[in-house]
């Protein structure tokens, strides 16, 4: 079985262990997949993350699924793209290493990625896949409880990229 798999569509609407949820410091939603994650778990989502104080760039929370099909919220906050100098591609590899670390520590075994950051926060889509694969994939190789990581891009542009970088990565 393949332990990477690349899906477009509706991070939402999926059957998985947890989605991860690519949020804003407060927890609270906003707009792009936060918003949708929030919109499709119902208000409990909110009411449970407004018990989680915020979370900073690079660390990640857990909460419950509630209405989605996902058992469970990682919640991770990426980097906002400021040209490259101020450690983004350091915090984006930890949002992505903390969410697995949280998921492994849960004893979850299957897991799916949106696209984190490339959104408004403007971090290069391209640079973005690359650093989301190579620390799943090394991730991977110091842990072995998680099953199955998905990537799921929502529009054909990030689904193009990342199946462009998982050949170049040999996953």
């Amino acid at each position: 079985m393949e332990k990477i798999e690349l899906l477009q569509g509706d991070i939402t609407q999926l059957k998985v262990d947890a989605i991860v949820n690519a949020a804003n410091k407060s927890l609270l939603g906003g707009g792009g997949v936060d918003g949708a994650i929030h919109r499709a778990a119902g208000q409990e989502l909110l009411e449970e993350t407004r018990s989680l104080n915020g979370c900073r760039t690079g660390e990640a929370k857990i909460t419950g699924g509630y209405q989605l099909p996902a058992k469970y919220v990682i919640h991770t906050v990426g980097p906002v793209w400021k040209g490259g100098n101020k450690k983004e591609a350091e915090l984006l590899a930890n949002a992505y290493s903390n969410s697995l670390r949280v998921a492994s520590r849960h004893g979850l075994q299957t897991l799916a990625f949106p696209n984190i950051s490339t959104g408004v926060y403007g971090f290069p889509k391209e640079k973005a896949a690359d650093i989301a694969i190579s620390t799943v994939l090394d991730f991977f190789k110091r842990h072995s409880n998680i099953q199955k990581v998905w990537f799921v891009c929502f529009d054909q542009e990030n689904y193009g990229i990342y199946e462009k970088k998982l050949r170049e990565h040999g996953a």
